[in-house]
This record gives structure tokens, sequence and C-alpha cells, in this order.
């Protein structure tokens, strides 16, 4: 793989990054694939690990509907339905964005990343040094902030009420970013927030 790194100090390190994370904004970018990507809009998506059927359906549905339209989709694509979202868009032609919450240095690829990474449209990104190689809770976390600083807008189809997805959505409303949602009776929560229905979201 070819591995880049873009420092906090580089003209080219993105400025979503210190306007939304200020001090805790990484110092170092590690990056594999095509740099351009970086200056797409992008649509994100953040959802528990644990989701209804009706939900998964439609989630899969409006992936189905990015996978055509072109929209750049940046994710750390953890949780299952995240990770069968991505599943869904490699089969299109649109970028993709992946942001695993470990170092991508010596990280072995899967093999249907090959092809889009070769095609310029997977760009692998991560805010973790070659030591950081393991997941864990923590990394995860400040994963998810780093993702959402770049997202344009941010799409959460589920978040179980008092989980820690859903305590990530209230942190980022102060962000004032576009939400998103499925607007059914199981989301009454994340509907009480003032998230916006995904419907009104023009691909």
């Amino acid at each position: 793989m070819n591995i880049r790194c873009i420092y906090r100090t580089d003209s080219s390190y993105p400025e979503t990054l210190s306007r939304y994370l200020g001090k805790h904004a990484p110092e170092t970018i590690v990056v594999v694939g095509n740099l351009g990507t970086l200056q797409n809009k992008t649509f994100t998506i953040f959802s528990s690990i644990k989701c209804p059927g009706s939900i998964i359906l439609k989630t899969y549905d409006l992936m189905r509907k990015l996978r055509e339209s072109g929209l750049t989709v940046i994710s750390g694509f953890h949780s299952p339905m995240e990770r069968e979202c991505l599943n869904i868009l490699l089969k299109g032609k649109q970028p993709i964005i992946f942001c695993p919450a470990r170092s991508i240095e010596k990280m072995r690829l899967k093999a249907e990343y090959k092809k889009p990474l070769d095609e310029g449209r997977l760009l692998l990104l991560s805010p973790f040094n070659a030591k950081e190689k393991r997941i864990s809770s923590e990394r995860a976390l400040f994963r998810n902030y780093f993702v959402a600083a770049f997202a344009d807008s941010i799409f959460i189809p589920y978040a179980s009420p008092n989980s820690k997805t859903e305590q990530f959505c209230k942190a980022l409303l102060s962000w004032n970013k576009p939400m998103y949602t499925l607007h059914a009776e199981s989301n009454a929560n994340l509907i009480a927030l003032g998230i916006k229905n995904v419907n009104d979201l023009k691909l």
C-alpha cells in the first residue's frame, strides 16, 4: 500500500478537523488512496449494533440510492449494519472513505477493497499511528468524532434509547450539521431531538 501522512502543520491538513475537534484534532492523518476524495461533499452513517428489521431494510434502500447518486460516503463501517452498507456501496461507483478505529499501516486489506482502491474511489483514512493497531472502545469513539468532523451531513438510521449512539447523537447536535434519520416509530427518541427526516435529503 502507498501510505502517506498529512501533518497538522501541512497546508493540506483538513481545516474542518481543527474547527470541530479543536485541541483534540489529530497531529497526523494517515491515508491510502486518492487524496482528491477529501475535497468531496461527504455523507456519513452511524448506527447502533442492533436495529429493527424495518429500519434495516429502509437503510439498505437508501444505500442503493446513494450508490447511484455519486455522493461520497465516509464511515468507520463498524457496526453490523454499517458493514452491510459498505458491502452495498462497494458494488457502486461512488467514492467511499473508510476510517477504521485503528492504524491502517500494515493493515491486511480485504480482497474486495483492492479494486476500488486501484480505481481511485476508495480512500482509507486514519488518525491513529502504527502502534495503535488494535480496535478499542476509546479509539472507536474518537474515530466517530473524527468521521463526523469530516462529514457535511450525518445519517443515524437507528440509535437505541439511552445507548452510546444516542449520547453521541446528542453531542453532535451542538455542531449544527445537517442530521437525518428515518422517521419511524422506533426512532421516536431521535425525532424528539429534532433530527430531520432523511427523505428530505436531496441526492
